[in-house]
């Protein structure tokens, strides 16, 4: 995850169309996607009744499954018209790191269509549109996993100490599959289909995990030895909560559905490792959260102003949302609880800033503009 490509101060360069196209439209964009359909997911998982908090999180699904559309078309568009770009893109340590969150977005409003779009598309129509966006992204997440860092090793080689979170975004996608894949075990048969699901789904989990422990010291050596990123992209740092909830809701998630798809003895085990594992890795995500935080508050007295990084504290604070929602339903404790609604309040907080700024910088083009080559240049080299 080096930086997002949108970090960088956009001004057209003097002679050229001043009109925003789609050249720079990046893989980036699919947080977007991300940010809003967990605004959905995550409201539905709260352990707690809020009148019109469901109706709220329907608008909010429909409004991700349109941005999805939207985003979809934009980036077919930028390969139709800008192949040159694409390829560049994926050649770049800064950018290429973003294609796992294609595979994400696809998961997001797919899983999400589950849980609440169902209420307006009806249960078959939100299970077939799950079982394709599910298929598809699984499919890209895992192709995502490997060819990114194989893109790292032979052709980007990145410098020593310059480790990003957003590295994690490519091997962080088989974690959301793996924490979605519960919604469709119920829909097979019982048997094999079931438990090969399932099974399925805990694979990815460890792919994904220990793929983390690999990049999350780079990440932190690089903050101790280099000191704070940039400020633009101080906001990445949030990044690392993704794999942490996303993980912890794994695992609870599994525990559900593991009663109906494997023997008693080791859905029991499964159901005592959610809370093993969950309550430590939720603590370790809420000592990152308050680095991540005083970190941010240390970026905005420097100056720091609006990029599309700052998608990075929706998606990534909505899984520890679901993951503490997942550790009250299994323990039972009022402190998960507590701590699923204020996190929710965090993120609805942080993702209607972050969409009414983005909706500016489209309308005034300078999201879609092209990066200034020294800006650029300094952007990579941060």
């Amino acid at each position: 995850m080096a930086i997002f490509p949108q970090t960088r101060t956009y001004t057209p360069h003097a002679g050229t169309d001043r009109r925003p196209t789609l050249r720079h439209f990046g893989p980036n964009w699919y947080a977007t996607v991300m940010g809003t359909s967990i605004v959905a997911s995550a409201g539905v998982a709260l352990p707690v009744h809020v009148p019109g908090l469901r109706g709220a999180c329907t608008a909010v699904w429909l409004l991700s499954a349109l941005l999805l559309a939207a985003v979809l078309t934009a980036r077919a568009g930028h390969w139709a018209a800008h192949r040159d770009q694409a390829r560049a893109h994926l050649l770049d340590p800064a950018v290429a790191p973003f294609y796992g969150c294609l595979s994400m977005a696809l998961l997001a409003v797919g899983g999400s269509g589950m849980v609440v779009g169902k209420d307006v598309i009806g249960h078959p129509a939100a299970l077939a549109l799950n079982v394709v966006l599910y298929t598809a992204g699984t499919l890209t997440g895992l192709a995502a996993a490997v060819a990114v860092p194989y893109l790292m090793i032979v052709r980007h080689r990145p410098e020593p100490g310059t480790a990003s979170p957003v590295w994690l975004l490519p091997v962080v996608a088989p974690m959301v599959s793996a924490a979605l894949g519960p919604l469709l075990v119920p829909e097979l048969p019982a048997g094999q289909g079931r438990e090969a699901l399932l099974l399925g789904c805990y694979a990815m989990f460890g792919l994904s995990l220990l793929a983390t422990l690999v990049m999350l010291p780079l990440v932190f050596g690089r903050l101790v030895h280099r000191g704070p990123l940039p400020l633009a992209l101080t906001p990445t740092l949030f990044l690392v909560l993704g794999p942490l909830g996303q993980s912890t809701t794994a695992v609870n998630a599994l525990a559900d559905v593991a009663p109906d798809a494997v023997p008693g003895a080791y859905a029991s085990a499964l159901g005592a490792f959610a809370v093993l594992y969950g309550v430590p890795v939720m603590g370790f995500a809420l000592l990152w959260l308050a680095l991540a935080v005083a970190l941010v508050v240390r970026a905005v007295r420097g100056g720091m102003t609006f990029s599309m990084t700052w998608w990075g504290f929706t998606f990534p604070v909505g899984t520890c949302v679901t993951g503490a929602a997942g550790l009250a339903r299994h323990t039972g404790l009022s402190a998960y609880t507590w701590l699923a609604v204020a996190l929710y309040v965090l993120l609805v907080s942080a993702w209607a800033v972050a969409g009414v700024r983005t909706v500016r910088g489209l309308v005034s083009g300078a999201l879609l503009a092209a990066p200034k080559g020294a800006a650029a240049v300094a952007a990579r080299t941060a």
